[in-house]
């Protein structure tokens, strides 16, 4: 039994009923909890991240303002989940997936909220003076030292999940897509992104923010240009994207030709697990950035980090999937079901790049290339943040300096490693980050629904853009 073999036997374990249902089930849970927050105050919370409302909070304990600790998440998230995942969610799941993306992102803007309002609550100054926050410091000092293995677990999955889905997985992408584009070998995409990955990362999480916040809103505009482009060219077509979405989310994909088909479960599973690659909600990610920004309030940056979310997967993950829908990409059997012919051994963000160039030629395939150059980098970059705080906790700040070299050699090494094993990998790292992280926000929800109801009775500032304060949560 090989490698790939072993993780997939692990990985329909970790991503069974059993999962879903946690999964689903805190994100609903919380959303019954909260009233519908997410939805109710996604404007308000949009105002608070690019706003006014973020130089209120200059004086305000932590690290980076609203905006940077968004654009550090959004870096490490907007990455090539909103592109290879995508289109190995479709190929894999078909058009029924993008609904399960869709339902997993929005019940998980609760879930980020928990997260991020959870770690500003319970972050503490680490030996350089700076924030450090994350589930393992919400579950040791919000559910107490008896819980103290659970936090181990989900410092050392994260430690671990950073090295694969934060990082081999983007450089692998990386390497496909310029060998494909720019016939670029591997090694030396590699030795290009090693070089490029340790002069950020050496210069800590003010370096990282930075970069973030200069390369993340020129990567979307790019990228969701060409896309917005794509829809415009053929709007006709939109309307039965949508329909083959919804009605293959509850009915499988039949088999024509050589193809066998797939089946509900497979789009529920694909789109789910491609989702939370996409979103990262409920994995805990968004809590080991969110403790370093300066608020007054955890509720604040709780509700800034949700946005996020429904950035990543309501707009880009859709763009993505209507693109590969309209052009026939999303079809594995090559078009023997979309009647649309193409190279049926595509697969990632080569698959993408092929619908783009399909529509807007040899731009469209530049455009998702550089956009998966871009985003893929900024995810490795973004992702060392979270691999560092889970290390951290593990073994202090003294061993930093050995996991950079180990985070920067599995860079290098994800350039030359076998797609399909790395996405294998990264199905499992999620599951194990999650878990652990899923049941603390479940044991702490009484503690999510205080702050809540505290910031909107007595911090929330009334006013005409963000309407009456919200009504205490019983």
């Amino acid at each position: 039994m090989d490698i790939l073999e072993i993780l997939g036997k692990i990985n329909k374990v970790l991503w069974g009923p059993p999962s879903l249902i946690l999964l689903f089930g805190t994100g609903l849970f919380l959303t019954i909890v909260l009233k519908g927050l997410q939805f109710r105050r996604l404007i308000y919370a949009f105002k608070i991240g690019f706003g006014k409302e973020d130089s209120k909070d200059a004086a305000a304990e932590g690290d980076v303002s609203h905006f940077k600790a968004l654009m550090t998440a959004l870096a490490a998230t907007i990455g090539n989940g909103n592109i290879a995942g995508v289109a190995t969610a479709l190929t894999l799941g078909g058009p029924g997936s993008i609904f399960w993306m869709w339902v997993v992102g929005l019940l998980g803007m609760a879930t980020k909220y928990a997260e991020a309002l959870l770690a500003v609550k319970f972050r503490v100054k680490n030996e350089k003076g700076e924030y450090s926050s994350g589930p393992m410091y919400y579950i040791e000092r919000g559910l107490g030292r008896r819980f103290k293995g659970l936090a181990i677990a989900f410092a050392l999955f994260g430690a671990f999940a950073a090295l694969g889905i934060g990082n081999s997985v983007q450089s692998n992408t990386i390497a496909d897509i310029t060998k494909n584009s720019f016939g670029i070998e591997n090694w030396v995409t590699g030795l290009i992104l090693v070089i490029l990955v340790s002069v950020i990362i050496f210069g800590g999480i003010q370096r990282i923010s930075t970069v973030a916040s200069f390369f993340v809103p020129i990567m979307a505009f790019l990228y969701m240009g060409g896309a917005i482009l794509i829809l415009i060219l053929n709007y006709d077509k939109i309307i039965p994207a949508f329909e083959l979405i919804f009605y293959y989310a509850f009915h499988p994909v039949a088999a024509a030709g050589g193809f066998l088909g797939i089946a509900v479960s497979e789009a529920v599973r694909n789109g789910v697990s491609r989702g939370i690659f996409s979103n990262e909600a409920g994995l805990g990610t968004a809590a080991l950035i969110a403790g370093n920004a300066r608020a007054d309030h955890p509720v604040k940056q709780a509700l800034v980090a949700m946005t996020g979310t429904f950035i990543v997967t309501i707009v880009v993950c859709t763009m993505t999937g209507l693109t590969l829908i309209i052009t026939g990409f999303w079809d594995p059997s090559g078009g023997l079901i979309s009647g649309v012919s193409h190279n049926a051994s595509l697969e990632g963000g080569a698959l993408t790049s092929a619908a783009f160039a399909s529509v807007l030629g040899a731009a469209g395939e530049y455009i998702v290339s550089l956009s998966v150059i871009f985003f893929g980098f900024s995810t490795i970059v973004g992702w060392y943040v979270y691999g560092e705080k889970c290390f951290e906790y593990l073994a202090g700040s003294k061993g930093i300096a050995g996991y950079r070299l180990v985070y920067i050699l599995a860079c290098g090494i994800g350039t030359i490693a076998n797609l399909v094993t790395v996405w294998a990998f990264a199905d499992m790292a999620n599951a194990l980050m999650m878990i652990p992280n899923l049941i603390a926000i479940l044991l702490l929800w009484k503690v999510i629904k205080a702050e809540t109801n505290d910031y909107f009775h007595h911090f929330y500032e009334h006013t005409k853009s963000a309407g009456p304060p919200s009504k205490p949560i019983h």
